[in-house]
């Protein structure tokens, strides 16, 4: 008799994401005529940068003759993007990251939901709410959590991000061997400065944990004092794997390209309490799972950090952070307590009453779909979270028509 994972019962019935795709849905069928702005899934809306197009069909050209042509790449990444990120994303910060320190793949979300699998099954994971759905359920599906009982899982730890203590957790007030951090925060707006990033490298270190930091919103950041890398911190080399994405950076949500960073010096712990780097391991489960990110995508991905691309791609962001700054004022004039839009292209809006009925109302009187905070946790009740990622005249219009309904 075949049997199923029995963990995969425990997951709440859908994915944040597909339930507000399916209300959208049902709307538009119910309402045909009615324009919807959409303002809630944060997908960006943007033509990927001249360069990466051009560098895109240089990379097809290649492809078309037997002498350019290029199969099976290596399965890290190839060496260009790996060299060219290091030396700019890193080393020119000041953070002592190698080329073979670096794994390209196809997506932040796939490398944030793998990466648990190479930890222990019993790990105790302290996970931030509200949160990205995929690092709390990709661990109920590997079984490290028990049931779902009033909002939460058995078996995590939860870092309540609160008003009370502006978006950032306290440290644990019990032992926890992996962490999830991400900053700028998504779905708050959020953002950690060097000083509380050290706390939690210090916190790592003392009770050997792993921090796995997200920070695919770090080209969002305008204010300089805030760290872009977590490896800025001194030691943080020891105790934090970093994941980055070209996804909002550049555009390529439809394109995939992404990377995980695992120093050589981070490491983690047998039964035994015997050291064992986590570069290996990763590498391994990478290279048996994944065939790489194919050359034309990657070429394109070089070409972000070329001066022409820099250039184009510092305009795209310019953009949706015109349109966070928008949003921001635009709501809090309105009389709501914002967080986000100033280092981030994510509003986090206290909607004063449930959010999935604030959901509802701006969908279905404004015609504008945002993100009810109830999906991302406990925290995240009573909170909306509105996207930067849109045009500028679809943003006035949907802001025009939320001040007509509130």
């Amino acid at each position: 008799m075949i049997k199923i994972n029995e963990n995969y019962l425990k997951l709440k019935a859908s994915y944040l994401f597909a339930d507000i795709a399916r209300r959208v849905t049902a709307y538009q069928h119910a309402n045909p005529e009615k324009e919807i702005i959409k303002l809630g899934i944060g997908d960006v809306t943007r033509a990927l940068p001249k360069a990466c197009i051009e560098a895109f069909h240089r990379a097809v050209d290649e492809m078309s003759s037997d002498t350019t042509f290029k199969g099976y790449g290596p399965e890290q990444g190839y060496p260009f993007l790996r060299k060219i990120i290091a030396r700019q994303d890193y080393q020119s910060r000041g953070a002592d990251i190698d080329p073979d320190e670096i794994f390209i793949s196809d997506g932040a979300k796939c490398d944030t939901g793998n990466i648990q699998e190479i930890f222990s099954a019993d790990t105790r994971v302290a996970i931030p709410d509200p949160v990205y759905p995929v690092y709390l359920d990709t661990n109920v599906m590997a079984g490290r959590t028990g049931d779902f009982n009033d909002g939460r899982y058995h078996g995590i730890y939860y870092l309540e991000s609160t008003r009370e203590n502006g978006f950032i957790p306290e440290l644990p007030n019990q032992p926890v061997e992996l962490i999830y951090l991400c900053y700028p925060n998504n779905p708050t707006g959020a953002t950690i400065s060097k000083e509380q990033l050290t706390d939690w490298v210090r916190y790592a270190k003392e009770n050997k944990a792993l921090i796995l930091y997200d920070a695919a919103y770090e080209a969002f950041i305008r204010d300089e004092s805030i760290p872009k890398t977590i490896y800025e911190i001194e030691g943080a080399r020891e105790v934090a794997i970093e994941f980055r994405s070209f996804s909002k950076t550049a555009g390529f949500t439809g394109t995939r390209c992404a990377f995980t960073v695992v120093p050589k010096t981070c490491m983690a712990y047998d039964r035994k309490g015997e050291k064992h780097p986590l570069l290996p391991l990763w590498n391994r489960r990478h290279a048996t799972k994944f065939n790489g990110v194919s050359y034309p995508v990657q070429k394109a991905a070089e070409a972000v950090y070329s001066p022409e691309g820099k250039v184009q791609v510092k305009e795209l962001i310019g953009d949706y952070m015109k349109n966070a700054r928008l949003i921001r004022k635009e709501m809090t004039g309105l009389g709501y307590e914002c967080v986000g839009g100033d280092n981030s292209p994510y509003i986090w809006i206290n909607g004063k009453q449930d959010s999935w009925d604030f959901f509802d109302m701006l969908l279905n009187k404004a015609g504008v779909v945002c993100t009810p905070g109830a999906g991302f946790g406990k925290c995240g009740k009573g909170y909306i979270r509105i996207s930067a990622f849109n045009s500028y005249e679809n943003v006035q219009k949907a802001l025009k028509r939320i001040r007509l309904v509130l």
